[in-house]
């Protein structure tokens, strides 16, 4: 192998690319990217078998040569780093000897020892029959409000991905740690099946760094993956096995009181009652409603204690102090682009739900916390 690449967009494509690399891999090829040079293309693909990336470069004489075509793994880390700190427009790559690369430009040269293609292992990146399309700013959407909902206790696997439901033209995503639930429900244009999948919430979000363009994005559905094609790359990820819990019916209906209030003023009006805590984790704040008056207390013992006010319109008349972790209720509301949020009641142990008139696809559930 033997090319001239252009710095910026070789640059580019390998930072796409090592996101699918991992320091804890114990097989060393894949700590490497591997660089394959052939039917006038650079094609770069790096994996740690939960997912895998591969981008596709065509050869122009602006951007790439390809002199001699060819394949190597080469280490990560030094490429990407090596690649960084060059000063110069173009970078040469060659390979000597079947294992040795050169990389190298006008004033620099660094020698390295890679790995023959043969060890690394044989990647199937093909289509799916079952397809799904989204466009680049819904995905993003979706993944920023649900996945943050998603558990982080690998004891529980299939709740820390996200549930991707889909029947028909309708997409309900769902994402749970148990004391709280997103729910993000999406219309899909020309679809008839229907497919029920756990995806890991941290794979969706390392694909959704990625997304730089406003392009859309093809879904290949397979029985224990997805494949995700986005302009020139390819995005593979493992599906977790399971039954996800049904969510259907943790969302009640007919509150005894629903208030409206402005997002930002009452998100910032919790951070405040939260800062004298150390454990934000599991700070717990008190909300009581009284006729038109919303109060937010918090106590610590060895420190003291807040209270902050809000004037609120409560149509309602119906009263109610209920008890919630600070931040589940930041983050439930952070997932709205709304202005305002309806904050609805049922009871003092039942689940708080917020949602939006303004946008009807988006419901969150916060779990109470019993402070008696």
């Amino acid at each position: 192998m033997k090319l001239k690449v252009k710095k910026v967009i070789l640059l580019e494509e390998l930072n796409k690319v090592s996101k699918a690399l991992s320091s804890k891999n114990i097989i060393p090829v894949l700590s490497g990217i591997c660089f394959d040079a052939k039917d006038n293309q650079l094609i770069l693909t790096a994996s740690d078998n939960d997912i895998t990336i591969q981008t596709h470069l065509n050869e122009d004489n602006e951007n790439l040569e390809i002199k001699e075509e060819g394949s190597i793994v080469i280490q990560g880390k030094y490429i990407l780093d090596i690649v960084r700190k060059l000063p110069d427009e173009y970078i040469n790559i060659e390979i000597i000897d079947d294992s040795k690369v050169i990389i190298y430009t006008e004033n620099s040269e660094f020698n390295l020892n890679g790995i023959n293609k043969k060890e690394y292992p044989t990647i199937h990146l093909e289509e799916s029959k079952n397809k799904v399309k989204l466009s680049r700013d819904l995905f993003n959407e979706i993944i920023n409000q649900t996945c943050f909902a998603a558990s982080t206790d690998e004891s529980k696997p299939s709740l820390t991905g996200i549930n991707f439901n889909i029947t028909g033209d309708l997409l309900e995503c769902n994402s749970t740690d148990s004391y709280r639930l997103s729910r993000k429900i999406v219309n899909l244009s020309d679809n008839k099946e229907s497919f029920n999948l756990i995806i890991p919430s941290k794979n969706l979000l390392e694909f959704s760094k990625i997304l730089t363009e406003d392009v859309d994005i093809e879904i290949n559905i397979f029985n224990n993956k997805l494949l995700f094609k986005y302009n020139n790359l390819l995005f593979q990820t493992r599906l977790i096995s399971g039954t996800y819990p049904n969510t259907s019916n943790l969302i009640p209906e007919d509150p005894i009181l629903k208030v409206n209030v402005d997002k930002d003023l009452f998100y910032n009006t919790i951070d405040r009652t939260s800062i004298l805590s150390t454990d934000k984790e599991k700070n717990i704040i008190t909300l009581e409603i009284e006729d038109n008056h919303l109060t937010l207390r918090s106590f610590v013992a060895e420190i003291g204690k807040v209270e902050e006010k809000m004037m609120i319109n409560n149509t309602m008349k119906e009263n109610i102090k209920i008890s919630f972790s600070s931040k589940y209720m930041m983050d439930a509301l952070k997932a709205f682009s709304t202005e305002t949020v309806d904050i609805c009641f049922f009871g003092e142990v039942k689940p708080i739900i917020l949602n939006s008139d303004e946008d009807k696809t988006l419901t969150e559930l916060v779990l109470p916390i019993r402070t008696y």
